[in-house]
């Protein structure tokens, strides 16, 4: 599943072809996403100018006047910048054309993304409401999170990977960054001290910026908004490496499973 790092490059990769244009038509071929394309979407946005695009979370918001269209890229998403469009295939479910010809395509094979539309009127949205701080955002800092901590006996991982506690931190750099911190994933989340969680902030905004930097991770279907792949998964100190040496200590990496998800730790840096 794409997350934060590969939903932030797609934003800064379409933002700059998208920014001040004007939506001439929208063409939704499939409504079968995880939430149906609402009827009428196409009329809503025809005619109206995105004034940016942000990013929530792993959403993408599209701004205009009149409202925002919210974007998700589900597990195997992706969102495309075309001058010319080629011709459309089996999954592409929408396409958004601007006033200068270009086209953003919205491809996604399992059909678990969403495309919704938030007026300007609403006072905000069910997906987004209940969110927590952004990774990089100063309300998410030591205290904060210590403070968040101390009332879980959830293991860290799990707590780190809850979007009411902070946003965007996925399974892959969840992993990364506990490693960063020297905590092993299991951890009660109530025996983290204040200072190892000032070191986990830490950890987090590094691992999500190395990550950003290399234009995320591709693992199965993410490529990005002109079509690259990311290439951060070169630079993983745990995830996906059970059984190699860790690139620290030389320890081998061990794999388990918390929450139904993979989780790895090197036992030697991350001791408790």
């Amino acid at each position: 599943m794409p997350e934060l790092p590969e939903v932030e490059t797609t934003r800064r990769g379409i933002a700059p072809h998208v920014t001040g244009r004007r939506v001439v038509r929208m063409d939704v071929y499939d409504r079968r996403l995880r939430w149906p394309v609402p009827a009428g979407l196409e009329a809503r946005i025809a005619g109206s100018t995105i004034d940016r695009v942000d990013r929530r979370s792993k959403y993408l918001l599209f701004r205009a006047r009149e409202g925002s269209l919210l974007v998700h890229l589900g597990m195997t998403g992706t969102l495309r910048v075309w001058q010319s469009a080629p011709p459309r295939q089996a999954h592409d479910h929408v396409d958004i054309t601007l006033d200068d010809g270009t086209v953003l395509r919205y491809r996604d094979p399992r059909r678990f993304g969403a495309m919704l539309w938030i007026p300007a009127t609403a006072a905000g949205h069910p997906l987004l409401d209940a969110l927590g701080p952004e990774p990089f955002d100063a309300t998410f800092d030591a205290e904060y999170l210590w403070r968040t901590l101390r009332g879980r006996r959830a293991a860290t991982k799990l707590v780190l990977m809850d979007n009411r506690v902070v946003t965007g931190v996925g399974n892959i750099y969840a992993n990364e960054a506990l490693f960063r911190a020297g905590i092993r994933p299991t951890t009660p989340a109530n025996r983290v001290s204040k200072a190892r969680a000032a070191k986990l902030v830490d950890s987090v905004r590094a691992v999500l910026e190395a990550a950003i930097a290399k234009g995320g991770s591709t693992l199965r279907d993410y490529v990005g908004s002109d079509g690259s792949a990311g290439y951060f998964q070169l630079e993983y100190f745990v995830y996906g490496r059970e059984g190699e040496p860790c690139r620290v200590c030389g320890r081998a990496i061990r794999h388990s499973r918390l929450g139904a998800r993979s989780t790895f730790h090197c036992p030697h840096c991350q001791p408790r």
